[in-house]
């Protein structure tokens, strides 16, 4: 009985302490450019985790209340943070799917909106946020989502600490979505 009840306690405590925040390890990479890196480890196994990620009520749960998901490479995710607004509102987001493997990871192409400096919409094309599932044990997996194609120029360090602030806060609600 001891020892189930020590098992039992190691488990509650391994997920609390899996669960807690989310882990910036950004750095710059060989060509000198900037890989926004952040990290999370879920308390669910890779299916459920993916589905947190590819399917309309798994993005509601967390990422936006309204939102819909097209899970084909060429697809897109349409996501709304007001819920009292529809999809086809002009501020929506909408992140194209340029690739997936499922259960392992997916590509979103980022577009810059008006929000952003004019000099860094011109700029960008090659802004994507590739995100991956990775297996810590059969209740537990690891988001790693990876941030790259940043300009450079004062713009787009705007831009890249938009999405530092931006990206920490959506993954902490999806921690906190655990909680």
């Amino acid at each position: 009985m001891r020892t189930i009840l020590i098992a039992a306690f190691v488990t509650f405590m391994a997920s609390t302490v899996y669960c807690q925040t989310v882990k910036n390890t950004s750095y710059i990479n060989l060509a000198s450019e900037k890989v926004l890196r952040l990290e999370a480890i879920l308390p669910v196994d890779e299916a459920t985790a993916w589905k947190l990620f590819t399917t309309d009520g798994g993005l509601m749960k967390w990422i936006a209340p309204v939102a819909h998901i097209e899970l084909e490479t060429g697809g897109y995710m349409l996501t709304n943070y007001d819920k009292s607004k529809a999809l086809t509102d002009s501020s929506s987001i909408k992140l194209d799917i340029i690739n997936f493997i499922e259960n392992e990871m997916i590509t979103l192409k980022v577009k810059l909106n008006n929000n952003f400096d004019e000099a860094a919409r011109k700029s960008d094309g090659n802004l994507q946020e590739i995100i991956l599932f990775e297996k810590v044990d059969k209740s537990h997996t690891e988001i790693i989502s990876l941030m790259v194609g940043f300009g450079t120029g004062k713009e787009w360090k705007k831009t890249y600490d938009f999405f530092t602030k931006g990206n920490e806060w959506t993954y902490n609600e999806l921690i906190n979505s655990f909680k």
